[in-house]
């Protein structure tokens, strides 16, 4: 029954024309549905990986986790069940639409839907980019990441970790409560932000090359308002990128150089170094936003003491080196 990756996102919104040109053109996805009630995208050989439904109420409409088979699919269901929260035996029909074979819905506590599928179906045509890029890395690790705000990120660890099976990869507190979970290789594929609100904070899709986001980040400058974090890497999962302004209000984070972990391996802790290396600027907030000098400060501080992620060479005298100062 075990969840292995985030297989689809969906979204509502009523700025359709405004998905198409920024999912294909600065994201690099293949639009492959462009119906007046409902967008679809690509990223890889799956037939559709987003999903954007004409709808006024902006944002996270559903997430579509991946199990291998029916038999995981069916234990789920009866966990959750057991559980006390109502469990939707989704039709054929319905599970056509999403191109996969058999899914079930429910919803977690503060009422977002989750979606749980198997056997997603392969397209037999070859990924054709939106713009020139060398592809994501999705794979085993699924589509990339999801962040959610929620009101109480602790009182949702529950549901996540223990009853949906999300392990923990680590923790912080400052400048707000931050859990990171993963499923396979990937640092994490799953997050929740204890802001107080509700709703999704970003998704993530990581690009094959370096090349990829850099051309995506002077692309997304082009635009007035587009770009909401600079160019920055973060502490915890080491990604590069940069995020940007979806057309339904929340962040695209566009990245490369991700973390894989050892998922039997991986040991939980807490990060006290704040959210970024370096960069991550948040453009989105005016410049004498206490939040945003807090996290500038921060990483400022990470940039005078030398945090550094790991020499990708593998290179042990010298992250020892680093690390003893």
């Amino acid at each position: 029954m075990t969840l292995k990756s985030l297989g689809y996102i969906g979204i509502h919104s009523s700025h359709m024309n405004d998905w198409a040109s920024y999912a294909t053109g600065l994201l690099g996805m293949q639009q492959i549905d462009a119906s007046g009630a409902q967008h679809a995208f690509r990223m890889d050989d799956h037939k559709q990986r987003l999903i954007v439904s004409n709808d006024a109420n902006e944002g996270l409409a559903f997430m579509g986790w991946e199990v291998d088979t029916v038999d995981d699919l069916e234990a789920l269901a009866h966990r959750v069940d057991n559980a006390g929260i109502k469990v939707t035996l989704e039709s054929r029909a319905f599970a056509d639409q999403r191109y996969v074979g058999r899914a079930i819905s429910f919803h977690d506590p503060e009422g977002t839907r989750i979606e749980v599928f198997c056997n997603p179906h392969i397209a037999t045509d070859p990924f054709q980019p939106g713009r020139p890029i060398s592809g994501f890395k999705t794979g085993a690790m699924g589509m990339g990441h999801a962040v959610l705000h929620v009101s109480d990120a602790e009182a949702l660890l529950p549901f996540y970790r223990d009853l949906l099976g999300f392990k923990v990869s680590d923790y912080g507190t400052q400048p707000y409560k931050l859990y990171f979970f993963h499923l396979n290789g990937r640092h994490h594929t799953f997050a929740m932000v204890g802001s107080g609100n509700k709703g999704m904070h970003h998704f993530m899709v990581e690009l094959n090359m370096l090349d990829d986001v850099g051309q995506g980040y002077d692309l997304a400058q082009e635009q007035k308002d587009l770009l909401a974090y600079t160019l920055g890497r973060h502490t915890n999962d080491h990604m590069t990128s940069f995020y940007t302004n979806s057309p339904s209000g929340f962040f695209v984070e566009y990245g490369w150089g991700g973390l894989e972990i050892d998922p039997e391996t991986w040991e939980s802790h807490e990060t006290f170094d704040g959210p970024s290396i370096w960069g991550h600027d948040r453009l989105y907030l005016p410049e004498d936003s206490e939040t945003r000098r807090r996290l500038k400060d921060m990483a400022l501080d990470a940039s005078r003491r030398g945090v550094r992620a790991p020499d990708p060479t593998g290179c042990a005298w010298l992250d020892g080196i680093v690390a003893g100062t």
